[in-house]
């Protein structure tokens, strides 16, 4: 059982907490990692990307000269695609890009994510984290006291006044327990955790 020091929002050390070897101590599996950053980047897609083919684009009716006898190759329209103007041959359309993984896969890809990060000993545990106001500097003052950098902070419930002084700083994204995803645990150098967002992974993912 990893033991990871417990600090507050000034960096003074305040204690110690024992993170659960089933969700912070597994072998981690590269696939089920990989996987679930493919699906992440699948689903972002918009997929709404098209254009036209030589059915779709207006005129060319008509056969532009006769078959034989004027010495030029035979066109049967003016909108085939060698023509400018054209239709595009196999022209991309609208398509569903995301695709689903079992639930079993996805818990252990996300357990593997946060494994990597303890073994990394990329985790930084804070005791609380509170804001009376939104205010980015005073956010970034609380990453500089604990150290972390392009980091991905969790707390167990939607601190507002946290979230919106972190939205501006660069390479910092704020989530919620249940909003965490592979991608931007492996995005982010360092992991930050609230002691109640660590009570509440323990008990969500266990």
């Amino acid at each position: 059982m990893a033991n990871v020091k417990v600090y507050n929002m000034s960096g003074a050390e305040v204690g110690t907490i024992d993170l659960s070897d089933d969700i912070f101590g597994i072998e981690a599996s590269e696939h089920a990692m990989h996987m679930a950053v493919v699906q992440y980047l699948a689903n972002q897609r918009q997929g709404t990307q098209s254009a036209k083919t030589r059915s779709e684009v207006r005129g060319g009716g008509r056969k532009p000269w006769r078959q034989k006898g004027t010495g030029r190759a035979r066109q049967g329209s003016i909108r085939a695609p060698q023509w400018t103007g054209g239709g595009v041959v196999f022209a991309p359309k609208p398509r569903d890009y995301s695709f689903k993984l079992n639930k079993k896969f996805k818990r252990l890809a996300l357990k593997s994510a946060l494994s990597t990060k303890c073994q990394e000993e990329k985790i930084i545990v804070v005791d609380e984290l509170n804001l009376s106001e939104v205010k980015t500097k005073e956010m970034v003052k609380v990453l500089a006291n604990i150290k972390a950098e392009k980091a991905l902070i969790v707390m167990d419930g939607s601190n507002k006044n946290v979230m919106l002084s972190a939205r501006n700083i660069p390479n910092v994204k704020t989530a919620g327990v249940n909003t965490i995803n592979v991608y931007d645990l492996l995005k982010h150098d360092t992991l930050v955790l609230t002691k109640d967002a660590v009570a509440k992974i323990e008990e969500v993912y266990a």
